[in-house]
């Protein structure tokens, strides 16, 4: 299937681009999210008449994840939780729990913004965590884990 970008999607294409796609994923994502058009003519002239104003809101979209890179690399958070005797936690600090705690602090993210490659945190510790704003947007934010209260020796 052959579709016409309607914004820059990673791994597939930037606005404008004509890329062939699996049916499905034509189908029942891009069509469906606004992300694409089927490739037909009359599609491509809508497209063309549309492009400056796809362009410019691109452009807000980079503008304000660059603000919100900002404003998220000036917080760091702090969360406690329930450790053991070797600083292991009692469960883990997960995506929904760093992306709750941000907000509460007045900064708003998605918790599908929040990268933990190596999984939620299950350590004691300071780490530093990657928030994907946009594509080519990223923002570290500081997570610090520590021990709710102290257990009597």
């Amino acid at each position: 299937m052959e579709v016409i970008l309607l914004e820059n999607i990673a791994n597939l294409g930037k606005l404008g681009d004509t890329v062939i796609v699996k049916a499905g994923y034509g189908r029942n994502f891009l069509v469906p999210q606004a992300k694409a058009v089927t490739a037909t003519a009359e599609n491509l002239k809508v497209f063309e008449s549309r492009k400056a104003e796809l362009l410019k809101e691109a452009g807000d979209q980079l503008s304000r994840a660059e603000q919100r890179k900002i404003e998220i690399e000036a917080v760091s958070i702090t969360i406690y939780a329930n450790v053991g005797e070797e600083g292991k936690l009692f469960g883990s600090v997960t995506v929904r729990e760093i992306a709750d705690k941000v907000t509460e602090m007045g900064v708003e993210i998605d918790r599908s913004e929040v990268r933990l490659p190596d999984g939620p945190l299950r350590n004691v510790g300071e780490y530093e965590v990657e928030i994907a704003l946009h594509i080519g947007v990223h923002a570290n934010l500081k997570v610090i884990v520590e021990a709710e209260e102290s257990f009597p020796s």
